[in-house]
């Protein structure tokens, strides 16, 4: 019995007009009970797929909650037409550091459905648990929180269901990693059975035929995320040598019998999953991903300014002669992907079972909607009103304005100047002298910057290093936020902790000790100066530091690292009181200098040597801003506690970089090379 299949109105009439002379075709592609049919070819039709896919839902955060629930009404639609002979798949990039991402561990996410147990990344998650989606390959996206935060997004947690698909990558060995192992399980179960899972391969059924899913990651994963202990295959990134470590999973599949093969490879550039097809034996169909590859068809309606890159599907011949069809789709949810396809009874795909008229790219707007007759998901629905309310409400209260991305990424924060760290501190000490005038240095910590303003992409096909662009905030529509406005969610991203700030005095010895700390856990050998948390970002002085002499110790006063020291007493960029020089204290080592830090570092956080007279918990040579600021606070900013580093930073951005006739446009390193540090200057 042939189903009711409800086609796109813009295709309808090319279909009807075809009608009689497809009809063994239509029969063929559109029958959901398709045994011993027939094609134009004489091959016999054994079974047919309808193939769901998607990816790379990691660009613009309004772009891709706005199209969510459009997007997931089309899956269920197309779905409805083939409810037993359809498969979702996504081949990576599920979500990305961002605010959509942050807004999942609000408070106001324990009573969403899907979600439960608030946590960075799971409302994204639960979004594809709703639609269905029944396995995924790994992104690079995915792993760009790090290996912990991965891992407590794909296991559950207590009301968090975790990722009800297993994720897949048949060349990163998961073992590796201390946070991802506990969830690594055996290639080739079903995929039913390991949800919350990582591993090389799964088997699914559909309508009773067994189809191999095989993952694959880019090799430069290692590279172009954060991957921790976790091994990345092959160490060459050579493409054949890619192929065999596949070729392996695969294999090990068709042992067992299984005839269909879908390979979920998310290589970042088509070119290479073109290749893989021509490498690769018994693989059926290659679901690409990372280099968002707009391939359409001529019945495809696109969305307004977006053009086709290629057909859909891509078809080539694999190492032994079978046939491989290779899709994509635009990310954001923008598309949803549709291969309908028969196989004979050896598994073989006919590709003029590929009707045009039915497979394709279909866009995830509400005329769509209304074509296919889809109707709500009211889980998916739910949580992109939820997230929204979260961004919103913080995304429209904007409090300045930059013209260039705000490097607050962890390795670099932590290792060197930024300009994000330059930003903070220097609104620290503006904010400390409305208070007291006679503050001169501000010092605080890298490891309290926890997000960058902005945003990393690599341009569509490119895994280069050297291509990566880094760009100023993102619009964000909804809000009423323009690209490069700084908004009250970008603070509490970047300054997660808000730690309060506090003012007192330290002496030139004193002073040069602090830093002697800061720069004390730097490897001479590694190129990165990589020094976890307690590396300073400063204003109100400079410093020069060579790691290769001798490190401070936690009995103090012993470092030799800081050989250039200055401070600017004037604040007129002069620095005019040379404190260290040859790696020696200048004149009276026991003159005083006034210097706000965070409230954390004053009482010994992150080993910071501040001289503290105690008593009790608090420190009494310390004042706390919250305490003496008083009227001084500006208070154009309310969101955040009056004496907290949010508050410091939103009003310094609203006195000095309001909005775009005043951006902020001190660009960072990562983003220009011509830019040097100036601060902060490693020596060797």
């Amino acid at each position: 019995m042939q189903p009711t299949v409800v086609f796109r109105r813009d295709r309808l009439k090319k279909f009807v007009a075809a009608a009689l002379m497809t009809t063994v075709i239509a029969g063929c592609a559109f029958d959901d009970d398709d045994d011993n049919k027939t094609t134009q070819s004489g091959n016999e039709v054994a079974f047919t797929l309808q193939l769901l896919h998607v990816a790379d839902m990691d660009g613009s955060n309004a772009v891709a909650l706005a199209n969510a629930g459009n997007f997931a009404s089309n899956v269920a639609a197309l779905r409805n037409q083939y409810p037993n002979n359809t498969l979702f798949l996504s081949s990576g990039d599920n979500y990305i550091p961002g605010s959509r991402y942050k807004a999942a561990a609000d408070d106001s996410m324990t009573n969403v459905a899907g979600i439960g147990t608030p946590g960075v990344g799971r409302a994204d998650i639960a979004m594809l648990n709703a639609m269905g989606v029944e396995a995924s390959a790994v992104g690079n996206h995915d792993l760009d929180g790090g290996t912990e935060e991965f891992a407590s997004i794909v296991a559950a947690d207590n009301a968090y269901p975790g990722t009800q698909f297993p994720y897949l990558s048949s060349n990163m060995i998961f073992a590796d990693d201390a946070n991802t192992a506990p969830l690594v399980t055996a290639d080739g179960q079903m995929a039913s059975s390991v949800p919350n899972s990582l591993t090389s391969s799964v088997v699914i059924e559909v309508n009773g035929e067994k189809i191999g899913i095989v993952g694959a990651t880019t090799p430069t994963n290692e590279v172009i995320t954060s991957t921790g202990d976790i091994t990345v295959l092959p160490a060459d990134d050579s493409t054949t040598e890619l192929a065999a470590l596949i070729q392996e999973k695969v294999d090990a599949l068709t042992a067992t019998g299984i005839n269909k093969v879908i390979l979920l490879a998310h290589m970042q550039r088509i070119d290479i999953e073109e290749e893989l097809a021509t490498l690769l034996r018994d693989v059926d169909i290659i679901v690409a991903g990372g280099s968002n590859t707009r391939l359409s068809d001529s019945t495809d309606r696109l969305w307004a300014g977006d053009t086709s890159a290629g057909d859909y599907p891509l078809l080539y011949k694999s190492a032994s002669g079978e046939n491989v069809a290779v899709v994509n789709v635009d990310g954001d949810y923008k598309y949803l992907g549709r291969l309908v396809a028969g196989f004979d009874k050896d598994g073989e795909l006919l590709t003029n079972t590929i009707d045009k008229n039915v497979s394709g790219v279909f866009i995830s707007d509400s005329q769509m909607v209304t074509e296919l007759g889809g109707t709500p998901n009211t889980a998916v629905d739910n949580i992109v009103s939820a997230i929204n309310d979260v961004i919103v409400a913080a995304e429209k209260n904007i409090v300045g304005h930059t013209d260039v991305y705000l490097n607050g990424i962890k390795s670099e924060v932590r290792s060197e100047e930024t300009n994000l760290g330059d930003l903070t501190a220097d609104a620290n000490l503006w904010y400390a002298k409305l208070a007291d005038a006679s503050v001169e240095i501000s010092i605080k910590n890298g490891g309290g910057i926890r997000a960058s303003i902005g945003y990393a992409t690599y341009p569509p096909g490119s895994t280069d290093i050297a291509d990566l662009q880094y760009l100023p905030p993102a619009a964000y529509p909804a809000a009423g936020k323009a690209e490069g406005d700084i908004s009250q969610y970008d603070l509490q991203s970047t300054l997660a902790f808000n730690n309060s700030l506090s003012t007192l005095d330290v002496t030139a010895a004193e002073l040069k000790d602090i830093l002697e700390h800061t720069v004390a856990d730097i490897d001479p050998t590694d190129a990165s100066g990589y020094a976890g948390g307690r590396f300073p970002q400063i204003s109100g002085m400079r410093f020069t530091f060579d790691p290769t002499r001798t490190a401070r110790t936690s009995a103090g006063n012993d470092g030799q690292r800081i050989t250039e020291l200055a401070v600017d007493t004037n604040g007129d960029g002069t620095y005019d009181d040379t404190v260290v020089s040859g790696g020696t204290i200048q004149d009276d080592a026991t003159r005083t200098f006034k210097v706000v830090t965070l409230g954390y570092l004053g009482t010994g956080g992150d080993g910071y040597p501040f001289p503290c007279t105690s008593s009790g918990d608090s420190c009494t040579n310390q004042t706390a801003l919250s305490d003496s600021m008083g009227s001084n606070d500006p208070g154009l900013a309310t969101f955040a506690e009056t004496g907290s580093e949010q508050d410091a930073l939103a009003e310094y951005l609203l006195a000095t970089y309001p909005d775009q006739s005043k951006p902020f446009n001190t660009a960072d390193n990562i983003a220009d090379s011509s830019v040097t540090d100036t601060r902060i200057i490693r020596q060797n």
